[in-house]
């Protein structure tokens, strides 16, 4: 009989491929709405364990050495929580967009990185100790900086406890529990590293496949906002992964560690503190920030493949 580790040790297998996974986990969302829906009240779990993964795959000690450095500690914290977010602001309105519009792309970008993007640079090969450090420190940004900046770009007021209180809760449980399974079990988690690779994996298809819960009916009833705000998020996306890429020193991987962090933002954070304040048109553009998030690493592992096949070239 086939036991449930074998079964996901074959999972695991399927990790190098995960990019591809995630585009196909978007698009069963957008085909199979009922799917969709059946598996959004998953999303909470699904983050949780994102989290909890990737807090047990990180080393210690490297964990702790990128906090000492200033790009860790400073400079992509700076760049996530302030500079983004005030300089995409400034652009939409220079630009000439829609108030709406405006306040869609200021209150995405100003929420922290996404959850998530430890776990991705992971599946693309990259060091997960960065993008999980700067992702920790921004939440703990968060309640200072989003309600400042939704303050003031869109007249909101969110409260800076509630938000703190959901990202202590995220943050505080994952770590404990690892904390517990590294101190009980770390033989176990070294040679299971397959396995936890594979439910972060499979946390990240769900997850993908919940986001798109309600977005073919918004797509259907409004196509060519749809299409104007898959657009500009794409475009948004793409833009901070630039910024990121050519601000950080380093080679192609860490540049595009950088990148991940600036472009991939946890704006679910964001909507569930706005609560009913939420627009239709933020929404919508909300819903369509989850393109870019699991579409682009799959560009990312392109760009790598290529990398490597020049530097392999005699």
């Amino acid at each position: 009989m086939t036991t449930g580790p074998t079964n996901l040790a074959r999972f695991a297998r399927l990790v190098p491929r995960g990019p591809t996974l995630l585009i196909i986990g978007v698009l069963a969302g957008l085909a199979f709405p009922a799917l969709a829906d059946g598996v959004r009240p998953l999303m909470a779990a699904a983050i949780f364990v994102l989290v909890l993964g990737t807090f047990l795959q990180v080393d210690g000690t490297a964990f702790r050495r990128a906090l000492r450095r200033p790009l860790v500690w400073l400079l992509l914290p700076a760049l996530a929580m302030l500079a983004s977010p005030l300089a995409v602001g400034f652009a939409a309105r220079g630009a000439g967009f829609r108030p709406e519009l405006i306040v869609a792309l200021v209150l995405s970008v100003c929420a922290p990185p996404s959850s998530g993007t430890a776990a991705v640079a992971r599946v693309l090969g990259f060091d997960a100790t960065i993008p999980l450090a700067v992702t920790l420190l921004s939440m703990a940004l968060a309640p200072v900086t989003v309600p400042l900046i939704a303050a003031g770009f869109a007249g909101l007021a969110l409260d800076p406890l509630a938000l703190a209180a959901r990202l202590a809760l995220l943050v505080g449980a994952a770590g404990a529990l690892a904390l517990l399974l590294r101190n009980q079990a770390a033989a176990r988690l070294v040679q299971h590293a397959r396995i936890i690779d594979a439910l972060v994996l499979a946390s990240l298809l769900l997850f993908a496949i919940a986001t798109m819960a309600g977005v073919r009916t918004q797509i259907e009833a409004q196509p060519a906002a749809a299409f104007t705000c898959v657009g500009l998020a794409f475009a948004c996306n793409l833009a901070l992964q630039l910024c990121g890429a050519l601000l950080t020193p380093g080679n192609l991987a860490a540049r595009l560690t950088s990148g991940l962090i600036l472009g991939n933002r946890n704006v679910g954070l964001v909507w569930s503190a706005m609560g009913a304040a939420v627009s239709p048109m933020t929404a919508l553009f909300f819903a369509a920030t989850q393109f870019p998030i699991y579409m682009t690493p799959r560009l990312i592992e392109m760009l790598v493949r290529r990398e490597r096949k020049e530097n392999a070239s005699p």
